[in-house]
């Protein structure tokens, strides 16, 4: 009885010629897993057979189902999202690997847009081959934050038990980063990234450090005027709403003496100024998380990794701690919800309590 009472976590498998499938297997080998929550990977048995073959693992299985309302909460599941053969080139960049990655997250989705889910893991896509009539985003986090509306009110934080770290700007290139930052837009991802901290992270008040974008964060304008301009005046408006929020920090100063370790999260004004830094401090647990959706969804550090994929020696253990992750914000959201639905009931005063105790 106790099983059903578990989250049930969705994963989408990825692109089939990539790592997704082997990484997924490999972290529910572990049947651990199954009293914590319950696996619901869509995809295919007959992708699994494929991977398990390869891999050598005869004693695992997947239970097999064609719906969600059909699965095993003991073992890990298989939803059949398709149960045609699928064509797998391991390593092979396919316009097949690209169709049947958003078949399969869309099916997710759906289970999770109708409260089936407690989660979301998304195994890696690639960004290009899954482009088509159907799907048109620049990759999950675009498509998610579109099928829950939540416009650009949402933040890519990357996620390990050493640090997080959260983007201004995120798959924009360097030339473009300067005229994509502005007050109003660090003042919306910042406010995400309190309140995520705050009811996903249980933080009750976050402290957050913004990192400067200009080499010594501008050295009083001298070389630069975006700090002066624009993330200075950001920091101060943010500050008045309460949200504690100090910067802008010198991004090489700030990393090198492990200034991070002072906060809850760092702020990044572009991709490589802090993805570069978590990569290489938390690689193997890092997780990749979408702060401000209405859903919990996270997904492994990594990519496709074509280069190895035939080859089954990826480290899963991006993907099961992706899954942990899932499992522990989802829980801490529960909470949070309660707590805020406990702490806004009438609360008569003593007297009142005493009065209607007499009666």
């Amino acid at each position: 009885m106790e099983n059903e009472y578990l989250p049930k976590i969705g994963i989408s498998i990825g692109d089939v010629n990539g790592v997704g499938m082997e990484v997924i297997i490999k972290s529910l080998l572990n049947k651990e897993i199954n009293k914590t929550f319950t696996p619901v990977v869509y995809g295919c048995g007959k992708v699994a057979t494929f991977f398990k073959k390869e891999m050598g693992l005869n004693d695992f299985n997947f239970n097999i189902v064609k719906d969600i309302s059909q699965i095993n909460t003991k073992q890990s599941n298989m939803l059949n999202v398709w149960e045609n053969e699928v064509k797998i080139e391991l390593g092979q960049d396919t316009a097949v690997g690209g169709e049947y990655a958003i078949k399969s997250l869309k099916a997710a989705v759906t289970d999770l847009k109708n409260g089936k889910l407690a989660a979301l893991v998304t195994a890696p896509i690639n960004k290009n081959n899954v482009q088509s009539s159907v799907f048109n985003y620049k990759g999950h986090t675009d498509y998610l934050a579109d099928e829950f509306n939540v416009g650009d009110n949402y933040a890519m934080m990357l996620v390990s038990d050493k640090l997080r770290v959260s983007l201004i700007t995120e798959h924009v290139p360097v030339s473009e980063v300067s005229k994509n930052i502005s007050i109003e837009k660090i003042i919306a991802k910042v406010t995400v990234i309190n309140e995520s901290l705050k009811k996903d992270f249980l933080i009750p008040r976050p402290i957050i450090a913004l990192l400067g974008l200009n080499p010594h964060a501008g050295d009083n304008g001298l070389l630069g005027k975006e700090e002066l301009e624009v993330i200075i005046p950001a920091i101060n408006i943010l500050k008045e709403k309460g949200i504690v929020c100090l910067g802008p920090y010198s991004a090489d100063g700030y990393w090198a003496n492990s200034t991070y370790t002072k906060f809850d999260c760092t702020v990044a004004m572009y991709h490589d100024q802090g993805l570069i830094p978590f990569k290489q401090l938390c690689f193997d647990d890092g997780v990749n998380f979408t702060a401000g959706l209405p859903i919990v969804r996270t997904s492994p550090d990594h990519g496709t990794a074509y280069d190895i994929a035939n080859k089954f020696i990826a480290n899963e253990n991006s993907m099961r701690q992706a899954l942990y992750t899932a499992v522990d914000i989802a829980k801490n959201r529960a909470l949070s919800k309660a707590w805020t639905a406990d702490f806004l009931k009438p609360n008569p005063r003593l007297s009142q309590k005493i009065t209607n105790t007499r009666e």
